[in-house]
């Protein structure tokens, strides 16, 4: 598989971009900074110097010609404010799916965070998050074009991936080691019975292949 994922220097998606590599995929990590371009290659990805808040549709359309599969990993980060939350976290999310669309490529999967919601209340930055998040959700499962799936983890640890996982619609709070997250987007990507699906993400006891079979009715 070719698999361009937006975001390509983010924690998750350099773990994420290791696995699809050592698998025998094509991996090409979207960024906006030439000079993460090296730790992209160390794990295996094509970087693809890109700015996704200024970008065409057009243009990023052009590097998913021929994709396979589309991830959106991409995130403003800790350290923004509330407008960067607006311009990546929702804007960006929906210029890549729209973009996807454009270029044909039909699976994508979306890297969101448990308690997106396009109602959430509050002017925290935040609460801005939360609501962009849920926005850009929103907009991608109205796309008929696209066989989507949204990934939905609580909170995020630094710690050595388990393996062991629980995903299903509603799973309640707690935490994920990044390691795990990728691991499960690895597999979410080649498995598309899993289209239309919005799934929170916590450690668990099952381990990852059984998790997204289950969820695919498998």
């Amino acid at each position: 598989m070719r698999i361009v994922i937006a975001g390509g220097h983010g924690q998750i998606a350099l773990r994420l971009e290791r696995l699809l590599s050592a698998r025998g995929d094509e991996v090409a990590g979207i960024i906006r900074d030439a000079g993460q371009g090296d730790d992209l290659r160390a794990a295996g990805a094509e970087p693809v110097l890109l700015d996704l808040e200024s970008a065409s549709v057009e243009g990023v359309a052009a590097y998913l010609q021929g994709a396979d599969a589309a991830v959106f990993a991409a995130g403003a980060g800790p350290g923004s404010g509330a407008g960067r939350k607006d311009t990546v976290d929702r804007g960006a999310a929906v210029l890549f799916a729209d973009a996807a669309v454009r270029a044909g490529v039909r699976r994508f999967v979306v890297v969101s965070s448990m308690g997106a919601d396009p109602a959430h209340q509050g002017d925290d930055v935040f609460d801005v998050y939360l609501r962009a998040k849920g926005e850009a959700d929103a907009y991608v499962t109205r796309q008929q074009n696209l066989d989507w799936t949204i990934l939905r983890p609580g909170a995020l640890t630094n710690d050595e991936g388990t393996g062991l996982v629980r995903m299903e619609a509603r799973t309640g709070r707690g935490s994920i080691p990044r390691a795990d997250v990728a691991a499960v987007l690895a597999e979410l990507v080649d498995t598309p019975a899993t289209a239309g699906l919005t799934l929170e993400l916590i450690s668990g006891s099952t381990p990852v292949s059984v998790a997204v079979k289950s969820v695919a009715g498998n």
